[in-house]
């Protein structure tokens, strides 16, 4: 079954994850606009293609065509209907947010990397940090950054700086997260969990 897992934090919120074990052809059955085919044509990696589709897969789950998104000028995703919407995908996983509040998603597979890039995302996070589980940890606060820099709509964040992330126990399954800039001071609450060996997190306010 592709769709792996629905959650539903609130009324007015849904959380849908796809995991991706079919064939491209089988994929590919599925109706694109005029601007997807150029994009999807464009692409040259097979994993990308599967991200791209499964989203639109997605979006029929929930009763969306392909021509009820779309982009503006900033890259950032929006459904025609006015609610709210985000997207993320990690090889063989992707996953969807859709809302009447302001949301931001991402999913991340757990790799070992992460600890090699962490100096450019951790700031203060690092008082809570401990050698258990790092990557799992690192994994939720990139996620959790990666969220908050979806949501915020002028750019020019730093991850290090601009969004902190308040402590948590791997157990917890929530913290909160912060945008902080310039005249922008905004809290929402993060969800996370894991996923065979990917991390999946979403904001909302």
């Amino acid at each position: 079954m592709p769709l792996h897992k629905t959650i539903k934090p609130n009324k007015n919120t849904t959380v849908i994850v796809w995991k991706i074990e079919e064939d491209l052809s089988f994929l590919e059955d599925i109706y694109l606009n005029e601007n997807s085919k150029n994009r999807i044509s464009r692409m040259k990696s097979e994993v990308h293609k599967k991200g791209f589709l499964s989203v639109r897969h997605l979006l029929k789950h929930l009763g969306y065509t392909d021509n009820d998104l779309f982009y503006t000028e900033d890259g950032k995703p929006h459904l025609k209907d006015g609610k709210r919407i985000s997207i993320s995908h990690s090889f063989n996983f992707s996953a969807l947010i859709v809302s009447n509040q302001v949301i931001g998603i991402d999913i991340e597979k757990n790799r070992e990397k992460i600890k090699r890039i962490a100096s450019k995302f951790i700031g203060n996070e690092t008082d809570f940090l401990n050698d258990d589980k790092l990557i799992e940890q690192l994994t939720v606060i990139w996620g959790a950054k990666e969220s908050l820099f979806k949501i915020h709509p002028d750019g020019g964040l730093n991850f290090k700086h601009h969004l902190p992330i308040d402590t948590f126990k791997l157990t917890d399954k929530r913290t909160r997260g912060w945008i902080i800039k310039d005249n922008f001071y905004e809290v929402f609450n993060i969800y996370f969990e894991f996923i065979d060996d990917f991390t999946l997190v979403y904001a909302l306010n």
